[in-house]
């Protein structure tokens, strides 16, 4: 008999709405203080890449000690957010432009991700990934659905994240607000977080698909998606791989903006110089 804990929903209902409050503070930061600030946005531009350096680095590293699945997945999704900080506080046309396309891109990852964590959790009532392995026999088709997301969310060349993330630092690269020390410094916390990130995505998968433990425990929640699930899926996983092969389709609709806030930076450190 599943023991159903009342806290749990509520537990869920967090998790969404903290990954959904991080996407509108990246939009406020653009909103709000490039917009309407932008004197002092260019002053705390600094301080911005140092919390954004940091919180890759932080997030990446605690990742991999989450026992719980959504923290694990929680956590990588804070991690990522420090490349939207990162390509906010450039300001940069390029760096602005990668921080926009990876608010997009981890939208629908992240999105994604927590459905095929809810999916998992109503097959095997477990959210511990060391009770968990040998998913991968039972239910083939999670497994797949999961293994690919997980690609995307490692950013992987072809998907969503890769062409964010190396926007992200080609933002830093040409920005004009740093000295060169500087920009290397970040780009190597950078590179850091991206070789983190394998780490905890493959581990993860490693946790809940492979292995023999759950394969060989009697279960009758073992079935597969269903034709919904497998929608709902595959519609969240084709504009991960659209934006990732054309990603001039979200830059159309970005650049005019883009331009116009990067120039209002200029024109205001010029009247105040």
């Amino acid at each position: 008999m599943v023991t159903r804990h009342p806290w749990r929903g509520t537990l869920q209902y967090l998790y969404a709405s903290s990954r959904n409050l991080i996407k509108m503070g990246a939009y406020g930061l653009v909103r709000i203080n490039m917009e309407f600030l932008p004197r002092a946005h260019s002053i705390f531009a600094p301080w911005l890449m140092i919390v954004g350096t940091i919180q890759i680095i932080y997030a990446a590293s605690a990742s991999p000690g989450q026992r719980n699945l959504k923290k694990r997945i929680a956590y990588s999704s804070v991690s990522h957010m420090g490349f939207i900080i990162i390509g906010i506080g450039s300001l940069s046309d390029m760096g602005l432009n990668g921080a926009f396309l990876q608010i997009i891109s981890h939208g629908f990852i992240g999105a994604a991700l927590f459905f095929l964590a809810g999916t998992s959790y109503d097959r095997i009532r477990l959210v511990y990934l060391d009770e968990m392995g040998g998913m991968a026999v039972p239910v083939p088709k999670i497994f797949t659905t999961f293994s690919i997301l997980s690609m995307a969310s490692l950013a992987l060349p072809g998907m969503s994240g890769f062409v964010a993330e190396l926007i992200v630092f080609f933002g830093i690269i040409t920005s004009q607000k740093f000295f060169l020390i500087q920009k290397i410094l970040i780009t190597f916390v950078m590179a850091i977080g991206t070789i983190l990130t394998p780490i905890y995505s493959l581990s993860m998968l490693r946790q809940m698909f492979y292995g023999y433990k759950f394969f060989n425990a009697p279960n009758s929640y073992f079935f597969d998606s269903g034709p919904r699930e497998l929608f709902i899926s595959i519609s969240i996983f084709l504009p991960v791989i659209g934006i990732g092969l054309y990603p001039d389709f979200v830059f159309s609709l970005s650049v005019d903006k883009v331009e116009t806030l990067i120039s209002n930076f200029f024109f205001i450190n010029k009247k105040f110089s």
